[in-house]
């Protein structure tokens, strides 16, 4: 349980449950380069410091959650059969998590996260997003054994399939559509309410969510049922905003898997938030 006490919280870190998480998703190889200010037209900027690493949504989510459970967690995912895919699923393994891949004939999505001073970024992505699909001949069984999953990417019949956990969660930037299509109830839609990409309205939705909750950085966010919400002060400084809102998003699904009310869930989701932004890199 997550108490609040004098606006201070419990470290999330703390937490060593015992449930069984599933994340469905994808993975991006990222530069990360840190400089004094994001690059404008016509200048030359020098880096900092940089670093490499397999990250997007799907690879920091599960790691979050790895973090928090004794159990493992097992990550569905698709990668390029090159070095990159190779070198992602060695890092991820590493970290405790249980890859299950379906190789592709493709180059694995790369990008850049360009860091200034304040912390923001801004990023660049190469390549084309690689995703499972409920054809890939990987272990969908190991499903039926979660209590909580988080979708990154995949099509409707993998929602369908992943519906059978106690706790199901997702992003919008899988795509409405999907989304609609596989007709089934989430328990959290999570997104950027600042990001093009993930802004929505309720009336796009078939099937209302138990939560839909817009996440609006420093400024807290928005959920529904319940309203606005306040985020919670740095205990640092702020290094790199990458993976806040995927780190937000797994402290939610943590969170109802617990069976906590969302207050609870909410208040280790903003934990999780705000402790990514104090460090350099998706973890």
């Amino acid at each position: 349980m997550i108490v609040e006490e004098n606006n201070s919280f419990q470290d999330y870190k703390f937490i060593k449950g015992n449930l069984k998480f599933a994340v469905i998703g994808h993975i991006e190889w990222i530069n990360f380069i840190k400089v004094d200010q994001l690059p404008k037209p016509g200048l030359i900027s020098h880096s900092k410091e940089s670093l490499e690493y397999p990250a997007g949504g799907g690879s920091v989510i599960a790691k979050r959650l790895r973090e928090m459970t004794h159990s493992e967690v097992h990550f569905f995912t698709a990668l390029g059969n090159d070095f990159y895919g190779k070198k992602c699923l060695n890092i991820l393994q590493n970290m405790g998590i249980k890859l299950h891949v379906a190789w592709r004939n493709k180059p694995t999505r790369k990008g850049f996260s360009v860091i200034d001073s304040e912390g923001e970024r801004s990023i660049t992505i190469i390549g084309n997003r690689l995703a499972p699909t409920h054809k890939d001949n990987l272990d969908w069984n190991i499903l039926n054994n979660m209590d909580g999953i988080f979708i990154t990417a995949a099509d409707k019949e993998i929602f369908k399939k992943s519906r059978i956990a106690k706790t199901l969660c997702t992003t919008p930037r899988v795509g409405l559509n999907i989304i609609n299509e596989s007709r089934i109830f989430l328990d959290g839609l999570i997104g950027s309410n600042l990001d093009p990409g993930e802004v929505f309205s309720l009336n796009e939705l078939i099937v209302k969510p138990k939560f839909v909750i817009k996440t609006e950085g420093e400024n807290g966010g928005i959920i529904f049922p319940g309203g606005r919400y306040k985020a919670i002060e740095n205990k640092e400084i702020k290094v790199d905003s990458y993976g806040c809102g995927d780190s937000f998003a797994a402290g939610i699904l943590y969170g109802l898997s617990s069976n906590w009310d969302i207050e609870d869930s909410l208040n280790l989701a903003k934990i999780m938030g705000r402790d990514c932004s104090e460090h350099f890199g998706p973890y």
